[in-house]
């Protein structure tokens, strides 16, 4: 029986070299930021090995990482900014009404109604909460906060996601807008 092939999720990111020893700079995506190094080996979208790590440490919000594949600061520099992704089966089952970033991105967005609003293009978090960002058919992007009032329904073996677009903020679709 052939291996399941790579499904990869997007955990972090490569953002540089730091210091003069060869260490990388890396910022994690995982809710818990040291997960990061929880999960094996960091990868390529394709699986490629990009950094085993085996001693980090914070830099702020962001980690400085000693890795056998960058020997040194030139090695750090040429690996250039870029995603680290480890594989769907290496982490843990999301708790019931909980979603990875990756599997938002991509969906119909709808109203109650089944009106078409767009497709998740982003799930964005200044700080405040996590924001779904919605590219209409026509006419600019919208976000929406992603939150069970807002977005009550993820339904994601259909690929759709459905928006109360009162409790949204997009006002009321039944009302006319004033002459």
């Amino acid at each position: 029986m052939a291996p399941a092939p790579f499904d990869p999720v997007l955990v972090g990111a490569i953002l540089g070299a730091f210091g003069v020893q060869g260490e990388a700079r890396l910022r994690s995506f995982t809710a818990q930021p040291a997960d990061l190094f929880a999960y094996g080996p960091l990868c390529k979208a394709d699986g490629g090995v990009l950094l085993t790590p085996r001693k980090w440490r914070t830099i702020g919000e962001e980690f400085a990482v000693i890795a056998p594949e960058v020997a040194s600061r030139e090695a750090a520099i040429a690996l250039g900014k870029q995603g680290l992704f480890v594989d769907r089966a290496r982490l843990p089952a999301p708790a019931e009404d909980e979603f990875y970033h990756v599997d938002l991105i991509g969906l119909r967005a709808e109203a109650l109604d089944g009106a078409p609003l767009g497709l998740v293009k982003a799930v964005l978090n200044y700080g405040a909460g996590d924001l779904l960002e919605i590219a209409p058919p026509a006419g600019p992007r919208f976000l929406v906060a992603f939150t069970k009032d807002a977005a009550p329904l993820v339904d994601l073996p259909a690929r759709r996601l459905v928006i109360d677009p009162i409790a949204a903020g997009l006002g009321d679709p039944d009302l006319a807008p004033p002459p």
